[in-house]
């Protein structure tokens, strides 16, 4: 009998980390929003005056290395797998030995 793709039982990992985003928000350029000219993506402000620089209260946020996740989630989709890219067969071959 031939099994079809849907009869084949789920796939579950061995341990299921919760994953906990520590900020879920993008961090935009300060300015973005006013300035046609300036494009959302992040630049650190560098002015001598600036108030994010100077991390006034009430001001956007700018990225700093706490807001990293956490090693064992890092890069982990949500079903709970890391998805690899596979382009050769040795690579498949040394994914097989290393996985648990």
């Amino acid at each position: 009998r031939l099994l079809k793709f849907y009869d084949m039982p789920a796939l579950k990992p061995l341990r299921r980390v919760p994953i906990v985003k520590k900020r879920v928000k993008k961090f935009h350029r300060h300015h973005s929003d006013i300035y046609d000219r300036l494009k959302r993506h992040w630049r650190k402000p560098k002015g001598i005056d600036n108030r994010v620089r100077r991390r006034f209260k009430g001001q956007m946020r700018m990225p700093k290395i706490g807001y990293g996740s956490d090693k064992r989630t890092k890069f982990l989709h949500p079903d709970g797998f890391h998805h690899v890219n596979v382009a050769t067969v040795q690579e498949l071959e040394m994914l097989l030995m290393c996985n648990r």
